[in-house]
């Protein structure tokens, strides 16, 4: 998780981290489960003020699975990234090699609003 801190307001507005996945028919059931367990884990975090699942399905045998969660502030973000970090480093979770085994193609970013 990345953040914009080049205004001193930055680090104190509601940011949004939006990750939206690819993810093949065969792997989506693994790959949600997974997605909601560290979902709950962020809502555990401090300044966490919600957070969402979204699942798309279509006629191609891909799932778009988006996760947004809202985070009162940059500081928070940080906080809870650190955590986090820590937490699956002593799961033995390596976030990289359970996309690639699943095959899921990813993409995040942070957001505030327009």
């Amino acid at each position: 998780m990345s953040s914009d801190s080049s205004s001193p307001a930055s680090s104190s507005a509601s940011v949004f981290r939006v990750d939206k996945f690819v993810v093949p028919s065969q792997s989506i059931s693994a790959f949600v489960e997974r997605i909601h367990q560290v979902q709950r884990m962020l809502g555990e975090q401090p300044g966490c003020l919600q957070k969402h699942v979204l699942t798309q399905t279509g006629d191609s045998s891909e799932f778009d699975v988006v996760t947004v969660v809202e985070w009162a502030s940059a500081d928070a973000v940080a906080a809870a990234q650190a955590v986090m970090q820590k937490r699956l480093a002593s799961e033995g979770f390596d976030i990289q090699a359970f996309r690639k085994k699943l095959g899921v193609r990813g993409d995040s970013g942070m957001y505030r609003e327009a």
